[in-house]
């Protein structure tokens, strides 16, 4: 099989090194200057540090549709926000494309709609694509390294959800397969606003009780908005939900805790955006997957209380206080 990564970030990077024992791969960057120090160090030094590229691997730029046309299996690796623009570039390739991202795009300017989630986005820029997304509990850091770790390949398209377990499926990779492209969407889109909200309390040493009911309480919240957006409840219980909830709003890798840490500690969001080194999607998704649960009329707490932390409307502590002021209420709410 011949795999196309088209994006050099960390994951897209750990998904090629995976990936190139098996099947002739070639990784795609935007910036030719990138292309070059990977291909002279075979090592991409900016965002997986010391883990070795294959020879295998072909380390390419210039014209993403170019290096897509020729492969078997397209994985766009990009951040949400440059999804749409990839999408359309892709328009009308053959084989099977699938997303890594996970978020919901904000509403584009002017347009008095809602943020999409990414299959959303396929279906108004790239409908003819037979698409789907590669989510779970992953670092990109111990699927380079070879440890051991599960995803879910979703889509509605069996062709798809088969070409990423053909691609993926190995040793130290499991990856199973999911019809409910809308839950696993959801899943990883929302956790990465709740895990700001685990790293705060963290950061706030609040202990390990409150760890677990942020946790608990996220995942209810998580399940209501992707229900109430057509998605299977069970999905929740799964890799992309329960699992990757668990992993980033625990893992010390996650970008997403890390902000969460950070603003416990007094730094600005910018300050604490900026001393990543990547993009943590929780930050630019939280408010438009609020804005949606609203107009869905899904109550988010806890995803609310993060925008308010965001936005600078609370103090850390603050936003702690007004998730426990709540009325009381059932569970199964």
């Amino acid at each position: 099989m011949k795999v196309c990564v088209l994006g050099a970030g960390a994951w897209g990077t750990a998904l090629a090194v995976n990936a190139s024992g098996r099947h002739a791969v070639s990784l795609w960057a935007r910036d030719a200057v990138q292309v070059q120090a990977m291909s002279a160090a075979r090592e991409n030094a900016r965002y997986l540090p010391g883990v070795a590229l294959p020879p295998s691997i072909a380390i390419t730029s210039g014209d993403p549709l170019a290096a897509a046309k020729s492969a078997d299996l397209v994985i766009i690796a990009t951040p949400m926000a440059a999804l749409r623009e990839q999408l359309g570039l892709l328009d009308g390739v053959s084989c099977p494309v699938a997303w890594l991202c996970k978020g919901v795009e904000p509403a584009l300017a002017g347009s008095g709609g809602e943020g999409l989630l990414a299959h959303e986005i396929q279906a108004q820029v790239a409908p003819r694509l037979a698409a789907g997304v590669l989510s779970g509990p992953s670092f990109a850091l111990e699927v380079a390294q070879g440890r051991p770790t599960a995803l879910v390949a979703a889509s509605p398209h069996a062709d798809v959800r088969k070409a990423l377990v053909d691609a993926f499926h190995g040793p130290a990779l499991r990856v199973y397969a999911n019809d409910d492209i809308v839950g696993v969407e959801v899943g990883g889109a929302v956790k990465n606003v709740l895990a700001i909200a685990t790293g705060l309390a963290d950061g706030l040493s609040l202990g390990l009780n409150a760890r677990a009911a942020l946790i608990t309480r996220g995942l209810a919240e998580m399940t209501r908005f992707g229900v109430a957006l057509g998605a299977r409840a069970e999905t929740f219980m799964g890799l992309s939900g329960l699992g990757d909830l668990v992993l980033t709003a625990t893992g010390d890798l996650s970008r997403n805790r890390k902000v969460g840490l950070l603003l416990a500690q007094g730094y600005t969001l910018s300050q604490a955006v900026d001393s990543l080194g990547h993009v943590a999607e929780g930050v630019y998704c939280a408010r438009t997957v609020v804005q949606r649960a609203r107009h869905l009329g899904v109550e988010m707490p806890i995803s609310a209380g993060v925008v308010a932390l965001l936005d600078g409307r609370v103090r850390p502590a603050e936003a702690v206080a007004e998730l426990m002021a709540r009325e009381p209420g059932s569970e199964s709410a």
